[in-house]
Parts: C-alpha cells; structure tokens; sequence
C-alpha cells in the first residue's frame, strides 16, 4: 500500500514537471506621450493596484501583475495642469496574460491597447 502511494505521488509530481507549471501575468506599460509631466498615476485592476509618482513627458513606466478575478481596469492620474483624470479601460478575466498599453496623451486622453489571451 505504502509503495502504490509513492509510485503514484511519484507519477502526479512527474506530469506536473512535465505538463510545465504556468501563472498568467499581464506586462502593462504606460507611457507618457503628453509635453507635461503626468502624476499620481493609479492603476486599478481586479484584487488589485498598482501606480507611479509620476512620469515625465516621452517616458514610461513598466509593471507586471497577476489578474485574480474579473472586471474593468481604471486609471487616475493628474495631468501638467494639475487637473484629475478618472478613465475606465478594458475588462480583464482571471486567466488572461499577455501585454496592457496604456497611453496618455497631452489632453489627459488614454489609449487602451490589450493583447491579451485567456490561458486557463
């Protein structure tokens, strides 16, 4: 009996190796198209957030998470004018990874690009 136990711990932990043990994560890049500096860039997503103090013009900024859970991503953040922007992007599902772009234009105007791919 003991023996029948560790041949099939033996086995489970072999396909496990072997079928390649994988998280989802999502590389997000937010850049800075604008001629002003942005700041206090927020970044919520499902579980989670994740932002910058600030990010001068023709910069970016780098970030790589783990979705858990379901729903949209939103992004606050204060332009050169000292004005506060609030904008809602794309729905994000547990599983997904790939790449987030996120682009800020000089009139506080966010482009979203996803390329993402469900994996589980």
């Amino acid at each position: 009996m003991k023996k029948a136990f560790l041949l099939g711990s033996a086995i489970s932990l072999s396909a496990l190796l072997l079928g390649g043990c994988r998280s989802a994560f999502v590389s997000t890049t937010i850049t800075n198209h604008g001629q002003g500096q942005v700041s206090l860039i927020e970044v919520d997503y499902p579980s989670a957030s994740f932002g910058t103090g600030s990010l001068p013009p023709a910069t970016a900024f780098h970030y790589r998470f783990k979705i858990q859970g379901s729903g949209p991503v939103t992004m606050q953040f204060t332009d050169a004018q000292g004005k506060t922007h609030s904008v809602t992007g794309p729905e994000l599902q547990e599983g997904e990874q790939g790449t987030l772009e996120i682009g800020i234009d000089g009139s506080g105007n966010i482009s979203w690009i996803p390329n993402l791919k469900k994996i589980r």
